[in-house]
């Protein structure tokens, strides 16, 4: 498996939108001031303190509604727009999370291990034999074999957990809190749900690492550990679990 590419993370737009907005906002009792004062010698601030003391009624009034709708409309397109990064940050195929959101995640999860000393476990688990059923079954049933992992993924991990698709047979189970012995595991009873359950005989093979705030390294030591742990589940004759 490769190493995912850098780290993404961003404020909810939803929050940074409608954060703009209400800066924007304040454009409009400004622009109101600068028309209103224009055309009498230009913006003193004497001038600027008698014309909002002259009228402070329409200054809230324009500052608060405009400051309303804005903020509105930007966390209504903010909305949508953290609706297209989600859609960006799923397979279509299984449902769970790609790429991208697997390594942010993992990115989070460790800096926090190491903060608080907690352990986290990473599984990964590769797709026995895809090519074989794709070859004698054909496509739908190689995409149903990686739904019917897709689905052990995630009913056999918590809640907590991010299960994650992150290569064309390759997925990812990231468990936050989860010592090496309780990860394996984990990866015992997502491997006997797919062998049990999975259709065209379907098996898969899993590499677990764990590792304890600091120690045994970052995410990307993390990675390579349960690489090297699931090529020797490869290589040991697949369907089974190897930790590293």
């Amino acid at each position: 498996m490769r190493w995912p590419a850098g780290p993404l993370v961003a404020l909810p737009r939803r929050i940074a939108y409608a954060t703009i907005g209400a800066v924007l906002a304040v454009g409009a009792p400004l622009g109101l001031l600068v028309v209103r004062l224009a055309g009498r010698g230009g913006l003193h601030l004497e001038q600027v303190r008698r014309e909002l003391a002259a009228d402070p009624t329409t200054y809230l009034y324009v500052t608060v509604s405009t400051a309303v709708v804005f903020t509105m409309f930007g966390h209504v397109l903010g909305r949508q727009a953290d609706a297209l990064v989600a859609l960006s940050k799923t397979d279509p195929l299984t449902g769970l999370g790609n790429m991208l959101a697997f390594h942010e995640r993992l990115e989070q999860e460790t800096s926090r291990a190491a903060r608080y000393g907690e352990s986290l476990s990473l599984l990964l688990v590769d797709v026995d034999g895809l090519k074989a059923i794709n070859d004698r079954h054909g496509h739908r049933a190689g995409s149903g074999a990686l739904q019917a992992v897709g689905r052990a993924l995630r009913t056999g991990g918590r809640a907590t957990d991010l299960a994650a698709r992150v290569g064309g047979d390759e997925f990812a189970l990231l468990a936050p809190s989860t010592a090496a012995a309780d990860a394996v595991a984990l990866a015992e009873r997502i491997r006997t749900m797919v062998e049990g359950g999975g259709p065209f005989g379907v098996t898969v093979s899993v590499g677990v690492a764990a590792l304890v705030g600091a120690r045994g390294g970052d995410g990307r030591a993390l990675w390579d550990r349960a690489d090297a742990a699931l090529y020797e589940a490869k290589r040991g004759g697949r369907n089974r679990v190897v930790a590293g």
